[in-house]
């Protein structure tokens, strides 16, 4: 008799006993060899949400500093922890694989979700860059000791490490924040022609083209003008081939032909939008998301300034508020229908209507 004819008859004659409304469905889901992750039903969302993801699914998943994963499925709400199987209940970073598995990047490790059940991807350093079209790229802000990104290539999880930054001696010399590795990835992008690029804390930004790993510095991105690092938090390439990164004072022209043929990338630096009328005083804006809405608008998110956006021609600022009071914003994410969200570190989760910020409480 097959293994699956001799597992379904078990499984009938468990559901077919007298006491079969009071079995543990564990019982199954272990005949089966597997576990069903079912998480906690709660009635609303959290207040620490950083992070939004839509699912190829519409399932809607919002990542927390603290308090897990929320799945909202135009339903109900399920809410995920360490006790589901998290590695940690601080997430990072949500991203979908071609088969539809979700993976979780949290401030212990990175987890994948098969629909069912939590699993978690084990890490091999490796120095072995490859640039595959359905690799999935990681990075775990805040953790420390962090020299590299994450790259997952449906089997194995690589942990990579940079290479030397040209200016890696000089700026250990000056001394840099002890909070932090200078090489640790804020922020991942892949660009119009596929390459990657990470944006790290001190060093700057560096792209990995499939053949070499090269860096770029600029100190208006990464130090503030009041002191202390912003590091790159987000990298964008509009329709005309210029890279917006950090802040509004340039745009960047990369140069593949002189850069092929340097230990560095090189650019030319073009003016920026904004200036001091727009942004209430301040030459040029720090943001830390930046987003394309499905009518070409461009959508800058910022701490404590709430959002800009640019039409090609005009800025618009839109204060994001809960109540009277001013919220702080962490991140911005389009959704499958092209709404925009953000994501807070104290006031939940804000979607535009259209004329505003809203917070929503599902």
């Amino acid at each position: 008799m097959k293994i699956s004819t001799l597992l379904f008859f078990i499984i009938q004659v468990i559901l077919s006993s007298c006491n079969a409304q009071t079995i543990n469905s564990n019982i199954i889901d272990d005949i089966l060899g597997g576990k069903i992750t079912k998480g906690e039903t709660v009635n609303e969302l959290g207040d620490h949400l950083w992070y939004i993801f839509q699912d190829k699914k519409n399932n809607y998943w919002f990542g927390s500093d603290g308090e897990g994963l929320y799945r909202y499925d135009g339903k109900k709400i399920v809410n995920f922890t360490t006790k589901n199987g998290l590695c940690s209940n601080r997430i990072r970073q949500i991203q979908e694989d071609e088969f539809g598995n979700i993976f979780f990047s949290t401030l212990e490790g990175i987890n994948k979700f098969d629909g069912t059940k939590f699993s978690t991807l084990k890490p091999i350093k490796s120095k072995d860059w490859k640039l595959e079209p359905n690799d999935l790229w990681f990075n775990i802000l805040g953790k420390s000791d962090e020299n590299g990104p994450y790259r997952y290539d449906g089997k194995n999880l690589y942990q990579l490490e940079f290479p030397k930054h040209f200016l890696h001696d000089e700026m250990t010399e000056k001394g840099i924040n002890p909070f932090f590795s200078p090489y640790e990835v804020y922020y991942i992008y892949k660009d119009r022609s596929a390459n990657m690029w990470f944006g790290t804390s001190v060093f700057g930004a560096c792209r990995f083209d499939g053949k070499s790993v090269k860096w770029m510095y600029e100190q208006d991105l990464t130090i503030v003008p009041e002191g202390g690092s912003f590091g790159i938090r987000s990298i964008f390439e509009d329709k005309e081939g210029s890279f917006w990164i950090c802040n509004t004072w340039y745009k960047y022209i990369f140069d593949d032909e002189k850069t092929a043929k340097s230990d560095r990338l090189i650019y030319e630096k073009i003016k920026g939008i904004g200036d001091e009328q727009i942004f209430d005083g301040d030459k040029y804006i720090y943001y830390s998301h930046i987003v394309e809405d499905n009518d070409g608008n461009i959508w800058l998110t910022t701490w404590d300034q709430g959002v800009y956006m640019y039409d090609g021609k005009n800025i618009i600022n839109y204060p994001v508020k809960d109540g009277l009071n001013k919220v702080h914003l962490v991140s911005m994410y389009k959704d499958n229908q092209g709404s925009l969200w953000l994501g807070t570190p104290d006031n939940g989760v804000f979607k535009f209507n259209g004329k505003s910020f809203e917070r929503i409480r599902i």
